[in-house]
């Protein structure tokens, strides 16, 4: 499926759909721009709590949506993206494929608008025998007198887009080494560079708990490096993004349930992110020193499987006995967490579909998060939080945590008790972190099984708004 594009546009001529954007408090704005029929009728709808109308006209039709009002900037503009991702039903209706927006509101959300409608119009449809048959109409978002450059926001969407191909792509025509392809690709177009370590170099650097996590599969493990270095890079040293990248995961031994196997394809959701992220910062030429590191498995089972209560050594020396080998993606992160100790960096963030526990505790609607950076550093990743509407909540790292993962035979266990799971998998990965670190558990809200608003069934592309957002602020620190 071809992206739709959100693009600017002079006023709309007789020939152009137009879609209105009102307020209720404001309605008179759109006397000039309506006939006294229309206008007449739509007040009429308005006061019996209608809140989007259509006119059809000679060679074009005119679309009203009233937004509603919040004094709360973020939740106005979250309402503007909903609102957007709404009308594409309208639109679909009328078989609508290009439309330009209007701002008709005392505050302008046309972008947001934009935004809502078309993350929301995004469709997988690559293993469809026909797409064409269910593929949408939309093709053109035009917005009306817009003077912002969309070169960011086409950009912003390309790299969401490709993070949720990336997570719907099946196992069976996304495994180990066709991942590590994908993101070399993604790196020739976006121009980030990637080195990919194969099972010898990864061996060589003694990564005992991706090596571990990889022992049945018939499929080697790699380990990606990517880097995007300006030369104009405002920061000294560099920021380092972590994404778990296991392509499926049965559970090996401690095997999952069927119910809770059949989209473990999404398991390399925070993998898909950082390639999403990195794309994003590349294309935009952001100036700014960003490194990738993404481990990159299967979780198998067979007979030289991982068993519970073996012991293994990390590329850190430290010794961990395995208790479940279900919980896996802790232990790919921690090797990619002591990896990244030899750049020295300003800041490491992880993201991983990590724990059960973040999805019972928060749902789908944010993100469980917590680590060692700064208060400074962690407002504003909560600040762009807000901004792009995908919220984190901190959860602490006291040092009592840590007590369920010492072991009897070996320095840690890679699980505690059964409460509070998602905070014992932070202190886990904490024991291989010497940097200021942020874990971010995007298990609830990267893969839905229904859709919500914009954010698609299947993969969601959670995380490249949030991170390619504190990034940008992340510059002028």
């Amino acid at each position: 499926m071809k992206r739709v594009q959100i693009t600017a546009a002079s006023e709309a001529g007789p020939e152009d759909n137009l879609l209105i954007l009102a307020e209720k408090d404001g309605l008179d704005r759109l006397k000039s721009w309506l006939s006294p029929h229309e206008y007449s009728y739509l007040e009429q709808g308005v006061s019996r709590g209608t809140g989007h109308f259509f006119f059809a006209r000679e060679s074009s039709a005119v679309f009203v949506k009233l937004l509603k009002q919040d004094k709360d900037d973020y939740a106005a503009r979250e309402d503007a993206r909903l609102a957007g991702s709404d009308m594409l039903k309208e639109l679909r209706h009328y078989k609508t494929d290009v439309i330009t927006i209007r701002n008709g509101c005392s505050t302008d959300r046309s972008l947001d608008f934009a935004e809502g409608m078309a993350l929301g119009s995004y469709q997988f449809l690559k293993y469809f025998s026909d797409p064409s048959r269910r593929e949408k109409p939309l093709r053109e978002i035009r917005i009306e007198g817009s003077g912002e450059t969309l070169g960011e926001i086409n950009t912003l969407l390309d790299a969401v887009f490709m993070t949720r191909d990336l997570v719907n792509e099946p196992w069976s025509h996304l495994n180990t080494l066709q991942f590590a392809g994908a993101i070399g690709e993604a790196g020739e177009t976006a121009g980030f560079s990637v080195e990919i370590l194969e099972k010898e170099q990864i061996a060589a650097l003694k990564m005992g708990g991706l090596l571990a996590v990889n022992r049945a599969s018939t499929v080697p493990p790699r380990f990606c490096i990517l880097e995007w270095k300006p030369a104009d890079a405002g920061n000294e040293k560099p920021v380092v993004l972590i994404g778990k990248g296991v392509v499926y995961d049965t559970g090996g031994l401690s095997l999952k349930p069927s119910d809770g196997m059949d989209y473990m394809k999404c398991d390399m959701a925070g993998a898909a992110t950082v390639v999403g992220t990195m794309s994003a910062v590349a294309r935009m030429h952001m100036p700014l020193h960003v490194i990738g590191l993404i481990p990159v498995t299967d979780n198998k089972i067979g007979e030289n499987a991982i068993a519970p209560g073996d012991v293994i050594t990390m590329s850190s020396g430290t010794t961990v006995e395995v208790v479940n080998t279900d919980a896996e993606g802790r232990l790919i992160l921690a090797d990619a967490l002591h990896f990244a100790r030899q750049y020295d960096p300003a800041l490491v963030i992880d993201l991983a579909t990590l724990t059960g526990s973040a999805v019972r505790a928060l749902g789908n609607q944010a993100i469980c998060y917590m680590g060692t950076a700064s208060k400074k550093t962690k407002a504003e990743l909560e600040r762009s939080g807000f901004h792009t509407y995908e919220r984190l909540v901190e959860l602490p790292l006291w040092r009592e945590f840590g007590d369920d993962l010492k072991s009897h035979i070996a320095d840690l266990k890679n699980v505690g008790s059964s409460n509070a799971g998602m905070i014992a998998a932070g202190k886990f990965l904490e024991h291989f972190t010497k940097f200021p670190w942020l874990h971010l558990d995007i298990a609830g809200p990267a893969y839905l099984r229904t859709a919500n608003g914009y954010r698609t069934k299947e993969g969601t592309g959670i995380g490249v708004r949030l991170i390619y957002d504190f990034l940008k602020n992340f510059v002028h620190e």
